[in-house]
């Protein structure tokens, strides 16, 4: 029975042939079919039987002539003029050879002139009134942030707003007329295979388009950013790509292209973009105002399940988010989850590590009521959480210590939860934190670092921000310090 349906399979793609073939033989034009149209519609009739449509749109292998010449030149055409270049300078401080001698300072002088730092990188306009979204790494410590269009047109910015842990940076530019935009797409609904166009300025050749597909989803320990949730795609990434446009082919945005993996500088087609639903939260806020990205608070600290809990836990296979600690009164407490329990499912989407679940919060409104499934001692069960604001605590007093120590320059104050969270620190720890420090300042000099927690200084328990601007205050040559960075503690001592 099979045989004799593939021979009459055969024999009617014979007879198309032919009919074709006479067709041209008699110089007449073909009505709307040709063979691969024929041949197409027959080999695709005897397949309805075992593979029926897919429901949506329709994916198949090009076949004939007409789908070999199609070409994503419409779609750069709309898009690619809200991919715009952006150039970031700033100053530096040289530091003279003859530093410190009184002899050489005396005919050479002991300062240098600064020199000016620049670097470039690509944005994506995403609003009619001039903001660009681009990434955090490009505008680093710039005093000076211009913005060129494909049209050739450059323009002054302001940054708006800035997050180091997601390497995102929203910039403002103004113009009499408004900007071309490319649209925000759901970087939820990707599917690995899908097409995808990556447009930036590589090595500051021009703005240059490639294409690829997407790779992976939900890519962790890149390492370029506290950022876990990455695109992965091979669509050509290079070096001044940081910051452009990942366009999907219904020329919406689905992510900020961020970094490469390479080993020579130059694109092996490992390419990771942050998904286009986290910016769209990062923009949102900046259009509301702030300064900083606020995430919505949980009161809950998670950590990964590994192999062994998972185990413990009488887990299948090592998957979601464990509760390390909740804060006592807050919304994760008031839901009833405790440590120990494991979150499975954000809203109906799984999470499969924590880095997940810190992506579908941050990109939650503040004020939204959320649905998390959970395991607890055993069973399954769903929760409601109300996301809230992180509460600011006492009012906290930010200064910039100053005088002659090892601390002048650095801007400190004591932690609250929604200070730990502007910071990208866990909402539950406590200390007095470097919010900033200053460039060229003694601080920088000796290597103190933004969110590092000072301890002690001097044998002096360091427990409010006013009692660190009075033990730097003490007349001393000598300094001993205790800080915590990332959870590890350093000691050390120092003349000064």
């Amino acid at each position: 029975m099979r045989a004799g349906r593939v021979a009459f399979v055969v024999v009617g793609i014979w007879l198309a042939a032919m009919a074709v073939a006479v067709r041209s033989w008699a110089q007449e034009e073909p009505k709307g079919e040709g063979l691969s149209e024929v041949l197409t519609d027959m080999l695709r009739g005897a397949e309805d039987a075992t593979n029926p449509a897919v429901e949506g749109l329709e994916k198949r292998v090009p076949f004939g002539r007409e789908d070999m010449q199609l070409s994503f030149a419409p779609l750069v055409k709309n898009t690619a003029p809200a991919v715009v270049n952006v150039y970031a300078s700033s100053k530096v401080q040289a530091r003279s050879p003859f530093e410190g001698d009184p002899f050489f300072e005396r005919f050479f002088g002991g300062q240098m002139p600064p020199r000016v730092q620049s670097s470039l990188g690509s944005g994506v306009l995403v609003d009619p009134s001039g903001i660009v979204v681009t990434n955090f790494h490009v505008i680093r410590d710039a005093d000076e942030v211009k913005v060129a269009t494909s049209d050739g047109r450059e323009f002054a910015s302001k940054v708006l707003l800035k997050d180091e842990q997601l390497d995102l940076a929203v910039l403002k530019i103004e113009a009499k007329d408004p900007f071309p935009v490319v649209p925000f797409g759901d970087s939820d609904a990707l599917e690995v295979g899908d097409l995808v166009l990556a447009i930036g300025n590589p090595f500051g050749v021009g703005q240059t388009t490639t294409s690829g597909i997407v790779s992976a989803l939900a890519r962790t320990h890149v390492g370029v950013s506290d950022f876990g949730f990455f695109i992965q795609t091979d669509a050509a990434i290079n070096p001044g790509n940081s910051g452009g446009a990942l366009i999907n082919m219904g020329g919406q945005m689905i992510g900020i292209n961020t970094a490469i993996y390479s080993r020579s500088g130059g694109s092996i087609g490992i390419g990771f973009a942050i998904p286009s639903n986290m910016v769209r939260a990062v923009v949102e806020s900046a259009k509301n105002g702030s300064d900083f990205f606020e995430r919505p608070f949980i009161g809950a600290a998670f950590e990964e399940v590994d192999a062994q809990i998972a185990e413990s836990l009488g887990m299948e296979r090592p998957s979601g988010a464990l509760v390390g600690s909740v804060t006592s009164n807050g919304p994760a407490a008031r839901a009833g989850l405790k440590p120990g329990d494991v979150v499975l499912s954000f809203n109906g989407a799984a999470i499969e590590h924590v880095d997940a679940l810190g992506y579908r919060l941050a990109t939650q409104a503040i004020g939204n009521v959320v649905n998390l499934e959970i395991l607890s001692q055993g069973d399954r069960k769903t929760v409601e959480v109300a996301l809230e604001r992180a509460p600011e605590g006492a009012i906290t007093t930010e200064f910039t210590i100053e005088g002659r120590n090892p601390f002048a320059g650095a801007r400190v104050a004591a932690l609250s939860p929604r200070l730990a969270q502007r910071l990208g620190m866990a909402t539950d720890t406590t200390g007095v934190v470097i919010i900033d420090i200053a460039r060229n300042s003694p601080a920088a000099g000796f290597g103190f670092m933004p969110r590092d927690i000072v301890r002690e200084i001097n044998g002096e328990t360091i427990d409010t921000a006013d009692k660190l601007r009075q033990v730097a205050g003490v007349n001393t040559r000598w300094w001993r310090f205790t800080i915590e960075r990332k959870g590890q503690i350093l000691r050390q001592m120092l003349r000064y």
